[in-house]
């Protein structure tokens, strides 16, 4: 890999649409959190043997191990700013990070009122990574949709009754394990959510079919997470592209949680080329080794991505992003303009 080609991902203006925040917890912040909270800390070799699994289940498993140690406040905006400062690092300028709401309120048996001063924590956090390396930053509330209605429920009216003093609250979503919950169940929730002004994305696609694609758009998703079984209907892909539906794709994810068989054989590039609206992202990159610069640089790498279609990846990601539609025109003339 030629450093230019390196050093044009970094100068490129970008934007990353699907990044779970306690995704992004590297080993060494897990040993820092473990010696605040654990009576016998874990050591950096312990802390990355909870990063090994070979399938989604161990994965999901491994983000609990994780999540644990996610505690109170000071917890949480360490976790954030952290990942901002290599948000920053990557020439990311913009992030919609969703925050597992509902694993803190489900697993650590919180109310809704305790979650408050955890929420503050991750705003210092964000506001000061604006302040002083001028990442901008929204939160999606993100429900588990193989819990509870009634957990999302709590989930989607803790962001509703939040976002009028904090307009960083941008949408909600659901996580978790689509084999065991669909989408249709939380139709009446995406619509509830919708009039009180939060946008609509939806993981979906990645460990089921092209069904469940269409199930989430059926209940008013704006934006699908992994889609990587659209590539199996082609009708779907018609609608997809007619409907300019933005596809937040995870290819290295997808790889490592045994879900596709390579980077080469992820459907990015065939999406790409059908022209829908892709933009890459790195989920959980402590996780998966690979931040959203390495994603384009695999996208170049394995898939052949020219610089100007890495520019477009590019556009893409400020297109889709819920940002308002004067700073999108500026940061589409900045990408323009590196060359």
């Amino acid at each position: 890999m030629t450093p230019e080609i390196k050093n044009f991902i970094r100068r490129l203006p970008k934007a990353e649409l699907h990044l779970h925040l306690e995704g992004t917890i590297l080993p060494a912040t897990l040993v820092e959190l473990s010696a605040r909270h654990d009576t016998r800390p874990l050591t950096l070799a312990e802390a990355e043997s909870l990063y090994h699994f070979t399938n989604f289940s161990e994965f999901l498993e491994s983000f609990r191990a994780v999540t644990r140690l996610l505690i109170g406040p000071e917890d949480y905006e360490l976790a954030a700013w952290r990942m901002i400062e290599h948000l920053s690092a990557q020439g990311v300028v913009h992030a919609e990070v969703f925050i597992s709401v509902g694993v803190i309120y489900l697993w650590r048996n919180y109310d809704p009122q305790s979650f408050d001063p955890i929420f503050a924590g991750l705003e210092r956090a964000r506001e000061r990574g604006e302040r002083e390396l001028g990442v901008s930053l929204y939160w999606i509330f993100d429900a588990v949709r193989h819990f509870t209605v009634e957990e999302a429920e709590r989930v989607f009216q803790k962001a509703a009754e939040l976002r009028p003093a904090h307009p960083s609250i941008i949408g909600i979503g659901l996580g978790g394990d689509e084999r065991r919950a669909g989408s249709e169940p939380f139709r009446d929730l995406y619509a509830q959510a919708a009039e009180a002004g939060l946008r609509l994305t939806n993981h979906a696609g990645e460990t089921t079919g092209p069904e469940a694609i269409r199930e989430a758009l059926s209940i008013g998703s704006e934006r699908i997470g992994h889609a990587i079984s659209a590539i199996q209907d082609f009708h779907l892909i018609e609608d997809l592209k007619e409907q300019d539906v933005p596809l937040e794709l995870n290819p290295t994810s997808n790889v490592r949680t045994g879900l596709c068989a390579s980077f080469a054989a992820h459907p990015l590039r065939r999406y790409f080329d059908l022209g829908l609206t892709v933009t890459l992202n790195s989920d959980d990159p402590a996780f998966f080794g690979s931040d959203l610069a390495n994603e384009y640089l695999l996208a170049h790498a394995e898939q052949q991505f020219t610089r100007d279609e890495l520019r477009q990846l590019a556009r893409h990601s400020i297109r889709a992003s819920f940002l308002p539609a004067e700073t999108k025109a500026a940061w589409l003339i900045r990408i323009d303009s590196i060359e």
